[in-house]
């Protein structure tokens, strides 16, 4: 994976992150890559935030795969400092080649660096894919997660 780069993101990244991001049966219906309008507002607010990192990976100039690492300070577990990780994508023409390991590895380092205790992920429990893929990485599925749209 020389030839890898992973970067901050920047606005010229948006329409390749939203892509991806859209390139599932799952984001098929939650995202919008025809209108970059809420991505860019929500681009300036990450950039904004010094807790947030979204980070591109770059191959000959093409952006193909993302993730955002949340930095969280808490008063559980004595103190301690978590990092979230969400939305991880890699290009469809990528996958199986090891991008998605080398993402979350610079995810778990970076965090590592930021002086988290633990890394955290969720990945919604359709995709099985991606649970065995987490557990091979050393993620555990030890809590059951709950979201309340508003």
């Amino acid at each position: 994976m020389t030839d890898l780069l992973i970067r901050p993101a920047t606005s010229e990244d948006l329409p390749a992150i939203v892509a991806m991001l859209a390139d599932d049966p799952l984001g098929a219906v939650r995202e919008s890559p025809d209108d970059l309008t809420p991505y860019r507002a929500a681009l300036a607010r990450i950039l904004a935030d010094p807790q947030q990192s979204l980070v591109v990976a770059e191959r000959h100039g093409r952006t193909v795969g993302t993730l955002q690492l949340t930095l969280v300070p808490g008063i559980s577990r004595r103190g301690s400092t978590r990092t979230i990780i969400e939305g991880v994508r890699v290009h469809a023409d990528e996958r199986r080649g090891g991008l998605g390991t080398e993402l979350i590895r610079w995810a778990i380092d970076r965090s590592r660096e930021l002086g988290a205790d633990l890394v955290q992920l969720t990945s919604d429990a359709t995709r099985t894919d991606a649970r065995r893929f987490y557990e091979r990485l050393g993620f555990v599925a030890s809590h059951v997660g709950f979201k309340l749209p508003l």
